[in-house]
Order: C-alpha cells, then sequence, then structure tokens
C-alpha cells in the first residue's frame, strides 16, 4: 500500500483540488480490517428494499428459489467489480471523485462522480421514505391520536430524514462504529423473524411450494435476464465509489475477503427471509404481506416498538453507507475549498426528497425495470472505463500526487479527457438501444454487462500509449522504499 511522505503531502496541501475529505489516507488511518468491511456491507444489504426484492421477481412469475438464486448470482456478478475497484482505494488511500480524475481529468471526474451521485442522492430518498413510513406506523400503535394529525406520514418521513442527514453530517468514523455494532443486531433481528414465522405457520407457508409460472426455458429467459440486470444494478452504484471506504482498510486482503462474506450470503439470507416470512403470512393472516412495515402494524405494542427499531437501524445503516458518501464526496469535488462534507450530505438529503422516492416504490415495474433497470445502463459503462484503466490501460500504476495537480499528468485536454468521455457515450447509447428499439430489446435487458464491456473495449483501444501512462521505470522512479511516494513521486509500489 502507499502513503505520501510529508513532504509529498505539503505540496498538494494547499492544492485547489483538495481538501482535508479529499485527500490520500495516511498509513496510520487505515485501520479497517475485513470484519468491518463485511459488516459494513451486512448493514447496508440488510434493508426493506433487500426484503422485498424478491417481491418483484415473484410477481413478474418466478418461484421462490429462482429469486433468490437471481439475486445471489447477480451480486456475485458485481462482486467482481467490486473487488477490483476496490483494489485502487486500498492501495493508494483515495477516494471515488479523486479515483475517477485517473480517466477523466480533473474536471472530466465530475461527469462520472455526479451520475453515481444522482443515483445514490435518489436511493438516499427511497430509504428515507421506508424508514419515515416505519416511524409513522409505530406513533399510529402508541399514540392513537397520531393517525388523526395533518399529514403525519409527511411529518415522519422528515423527521427521519432529519435524523439520516445528521448522522452523515458525522464522517466516516461515524459510519464505521455504527456499522460495526448495527450488524449483528440486525442479523438477530432477521433470524429472529424468520424463525417467528416459521414457527407460526407450522412451516413456511404455500409460497414455498408454488411452482414457477414458467412452463418453458423460453418464457423463462425474457424476464430472468432484465431481472439479472436488475440484480446487478442493485449495488453497482458501489462498484464504482468502493474506494471511498477501502481507503480505510488495513489490506486487499481484508477488502476482498469481507465483501466476498458480507455481501451475496446477506442479500441471498435477507431475500430468503422476505419470501419466507411473507409465504407464512398467507396461512398465518391470510394473505401476502411483502411489506414489513405492513406486517409490523399486525403486532403488540411492544413488538411494534422493537421491530420499528431494527427497520429504522437497517434504514440508517443502509443509507448513510450507501447513499450520503458517495454523494457527498462527489459534491466536495465540485468545489474543495468552497463545498464541505457536511454541505454535501445536506444538499444529498434535498435531492433526495426532489426525486420522490414514493413513485418509485409505487409498484415493482417503476422500481425494478425503471429505476434498477434504466440506471444500469450509465453505471455499467462507468464500471467499464474504471475498470479498463487502472487494470489494463495503467498495470494499477498511478502518479498519485499528480492526482491534485490542476495541469499535471492527468489534466488531459483541459481538465477533460476526450477518450473517457467517447467510451462513455457510445456504451450508454448501445446500452438504451434496447429501451427504445424493440428488435435491440436484449441489449437493454443486458443493459450493465452490455454497456461494460463496450466501454472496456472502446476505453482500452482509445487509451493505447498514451502519455498519462507510467511506465514501471517511472513508477520505480518516483517511489520511496515500498509503501511512500516521496515530494518528486507519484505513485507506489506493493500491495
Amino acid at each position: 500500500m502507499v502513503s505520501l511522505t510529508a513532504a509529498g503531502q505539503a505540496q498538494i496541501k494547499d492544492s485547489p483540488l483538495m481538501n482535508e475529505d479529499l485527500r490520500p489516507t495516511a498509513a496510520d488511518e487505515r485501520t479497517w480490517t475485513g470484519y468491518n468491511i463485511a459488516s459494513l456491507w451486512i448493514g447496508m444489504a440488510v434493508c426493506i428494499p433487500t426484503y422485498t426484492l424478491a417481491s418483484g421477481l415473484i410477481a413478474a412469475g418466478m418461484n421462490w428459489w429462482q429469486a433468490v438464486m437471481t439475486i445471489i448470482l447477480g451480486n456475485l456478478i458485481v462482486l467482481i467489480p467490486l473487488i477490483l475497484n476496490a483494489h485502487a482505494g486500498t492501495r493508494y488511500g483515495i477516494p471515488y471523485p479523486v479515483y475517477a480524475r485517473l480517466w477523466f481529468g480533473a474536471k472530466g471526474a465530475h461527469i462520472p462522480a455526479m451520475l453515481r451521485a444522482i443515483v445514490a442522492a435518489g436511493w438516499f430518498g427511497i430509504q428515507t421514505w421506508i424508514g419515515g413510513s416505519a416511524l409513522d406506523v409505530l406513533m399510529t400503535s402508541m399514540f392513537h391520536g397520531w393517525a388523526s394529525v395533518p399529514a403525519h406520514l409527511a411529518i415522519a418521513f422528515l423527521a427521519f430524514w432529519a435524523l439520516n442527514v445528521w448522522i452523515g453530517y458525522k464522517g466516516p468514523e461515524a459510519i464505521k462504529f455504527m456499522e460495526a455494532w448495527g450488524a449483528p443486531i440486525l442479523i438477530v433481528l432477521g433470524l429472529g423473524l424468520l424463525f417467528w414465522a416459521w414457527s407460526a405457520a407450522g412451516g413456511f407457508g404455500p409460497m414455498l411450494s408454488a411452482p414457477s409460472k414458467f412452463k418453458t426455458w423460453s418464457e423463462f429467459w425474457p424476464v430472468f435476464f432484465p431481472s439479472l440486470t436488475a440484480m446487478i444494478a442493485f449495488w453497482s452504484t458501489l462498484a464504482l465509489n468502493i474506494p471511498d471506504f477501502t481507503r480505510y482498510v488495513r489490506s486487499q486482503k481484508a477488502q476482498a475477503w469481507g465483501q466476498i462474506l458480507g455481501l451475496p450470503t446477506t442479500m441471498g439470507l435477507y431475500a430468503f427471509i422476505g419470501v419466507a416470512v411473507t409465504s407464512a403470512t398467507v396461512v398465518i393472516f391470510g394473505k401476502a404481506i411483502w411489506d414489513p412495515v405492513e406486517l409490523m402494524a399486525k403486532f403488540p405494542p411492544l413488538v411494534v416498538f422493537i421491530g420499528t427499531l431494527g427497520i429504522v437501524l437497517a434504514t440508517i445503516t443502509t443509507n448513510i453507507a450507501a447513499n450520503v458518501v458517495a454523494p457527498a464526496r462527489s459534491f466536495e469535488n465540485l468545489s474543495p475549498r468552497k463545498i464541505t462534507w457536511g454541505m454535501g450530505v445536506i444538499i444529498t438529503g434535498i435531492i433526495g426528497i426532489a426525486m420522490m422516492p414514493w413513485y418509485l416504490l409505487a409498484n415493482f415495474a417503476n422500481y425494478i425495470f425503471g429505476w434498477l433497470g434504466t440506471y444500469s445502463a450509465f453505471l455499467g459503462p462507468l464500471d467499464g472505463i474504471a475498470l479498463a484503466d487502472y487494470w489494463l490501460v495503467r498495470n494499477r500504476l498511478i502518479d498519485m500526487k499528480e492526482l491534485y495537480r490542476p495541469g499535471g499528468r492527468y489534466d488531459y485536454e483541459g481538465g477533460f479527457n476526450t477518450r473517457a468521455i467517447v467510451a462513455l457515450g457510445v456504451g450508454i447509447v448501445v446500452a438504451l438501444i434496447g429501451k427504445f428499439v424493440p428488435t435491440f430489446k436484449f441489449l437493454f435487458d443486458n443493459a450493465w454487462a452490455v454497456g461494460l464491456l463496450v466501454t472496456v473495449v472502446i476505453y482500452w483501444a482509445l487509451m493505447q500509449k498514451h502519455q498519462t501512462i507510467l511506465s514501471y521505470q517511472d513508477f520505480a522512479d518516483i517511489t520511496e522504499g515500498d509503501t511512500t511516494v516521496g515530494a518528486a513521486g507519484r505513485a507506489v509500489s506493493g500491495d
């Protein structure tokens, strides 16, 4: 892993492209272990959208195991770019907006940063709406007059919004603490809910024995592929800005195993819990109840109180880590000397409300095929550029100090790498063709993968022998030892 020497830090401290939140992390700041990364993923993956994710797939015709396996497969696929993009954060200690300067240039980096930020802000609104609804149910069950208060749901939503913004304002160390303590609590609550459903229904109910509605594979594939794309898109956002977290990790082994153990296992488990518990509600209550907030309202006040705390904790741990860090950093990067982390958090919260989360959650078509499917066409190409640049074009050799120098090695043409912009544009257009031209529907059904593959090839071809690429000799010349970069140095060797 690499850190700047004191002399190197002194040279970039007054750069207009740097502030305290965007600087490379020092060696003594890299304290996160594999457990911290695994708990981060458990905290993010345990949320109501995960619980209800299989419901849209079952409504589209899948049986329970087809739905759960589609979710697990999607997460195993997105795990690949997650681990590969995390490498740069762990090795160099740089956050996502700074990492994006490597591919797009100092000014061009605002393009991928803001695309990621807008999606995250939309998710922030969705999660806040869910948490606010849970608070509204709690207040209704505990205070009989609450339901008569005008706009009581809106009040609960805004109160929960303010709580999320306040916690996000505290910064990454508060997130680390919250996730580390929240993860085991959320696992216990989820398993407790599963045990209740099994015991109360005398088994998991009829849904687990219901057959798929698809009689042939030719009927199954047209639903499977866009559904798989949506499952990949669920965390394709984090596949871009995962360096925001792994810049604090001690080693590549810790970040990789933390993600492997934390993401696909948790997503698969909680998707199954959602299906199994909902199946049991058919036996217990006579109808399928997919929404855990609606289910919670049927219990006594004490259980409602505990359940609400669980939903609130699950929503906050997901929302702050997954949907605040990336946009806040991106808004900071617009003007590092003027926009602070706290201002970025507040901007994120305002945009989250403006994106009308209540509409996105109105039905599974809006959510899975509209929201998740469409933004995957934009994020897949960005993932492709990030992977091609770091692993294929540069062989993991970065001139770290130059990422903070205006007019430096990575300034390209006036701050913009036009090759990255061309590759991004082509990748998005190819993926979106299928949304508007029925003959090419398969392109949009697989938008994330299509966009990623197209941009990997185009970007790699356009960047061959580019002057910004470091040779191994250049890299060795600017590296002091195997872990630091000197005042004249730029890149790294070692981990």
